[in-house]
């Protein structure tokens, strides 16, 4: 009687890999497409710095990390704006003084801005002098040396740097290079406002860059079309957290927190 000898694994023969249908490639592209989609819905998404008014908490081609988890979500945290809300956020949550928000242009809804959060629904802001009043109250203000940059013509500047802090205690580096910023075309003086009341369900927001940065100073009603004005809850996209990368200011700003 002969004995069966057991089968080599080395002689098994190999099965064919079973190659992909077409079908099949695009519903695994299409799913992972859907999963990309969702997380930067509802967690988060990757922006690219298109100016230097945030200048020198962030520079222009910078690319930062936005939570969408911090306030909650609108018809903004979406591709293609859906009103899928009627106008209102789901699971909103208000934002800090001194944050960095991404938000929607109101007066441009295709536009989006960075900034930061200065005035609460409620707040009286002003600038006099140069300096920013909250309230009544002038933020306290202390001199961080300077930062060399490029003006339109290439041509470098010393730019005077201020750490303010804000009521609550929250602090950052704001760049002044005009102590009298007068627009000698509309005459607007953006060191020397009036008082603005930030309405119910809106916010006060500035750039960091103070004389280069249209922000929450700045309206249609002062002769600045595209400007944002006050901006309504409902437009805020998310929270400036990280610095993926960036190619330009001190060494060691890659993934950095903005907080």
């Amino acid at each position: 009687m002969t004995e069966t000898q057991p089968v080599s694994p080395l002689l098994t023969p190999k099965k064919a890999k079973k190659k992909e249908t077409p079908g099949e490639m695009f519903r695994s592209f299409a799913f992972a497409v859907l999963l990309a989609l969702l997380f930067r819905s509802v967690a988060y998404e990757p922006f690219h710095i298109p100016s230097g008014s945030m200048l020198s908490t962030l520079y222009e081609g910078d690319y930062i990390f936005v939570s969408k988890l911090s306030y909650g979500y609108s018809r903004y945290s979406f591709p293609f704006s859906p009103d899928m809300f009627g106008g209102e956020r789901v699971l909103g949550t208000m934002p800090a003084r001194g944050d960095v928000v991404v938000f929607r242009n109101p007066v441009d809804t295709s536009t989006d801005y960075i900034k930061r959060v200065i005035g609460l629904p409620g707040d009286r802001v002003q600038m006099k002098h140069d300096r920013l009043y909250i309230n009544g109250t002038l933020v306290e203000q202390t001199r961080r040396g300077d930062v060399t940059l490029p003006d339109s013509q290439g041509q470098m500047h010393a730019i005077p740097r201020y750490e303010e802090t804000l009521p609550g205690g929250r602090s950052h580096v704001v760049l002044d290079a005009n102590p009298d910023n007068q627009d000698p075309t509309t005459g607007f003086n953006s060191d020397n406002t009036a008082v603005y009341t930030v309405p119910e369900g809106h916010f006060f927001m500035m750039g960091d860059n103070r004389d280069n940065s249209q922000d929450s100073r700045f309206s249609k009603e002062l002769g600045y079309g595209n400007a944002p004005g006050f901006v309504p809850f409902e437009n805020l996209i998310g929270r400036a957290e990280i610095i993926a990368f960036s190619w330009k200011g001190e060494p060691g700003r890659w993934l950095k927190s903005i907080l």
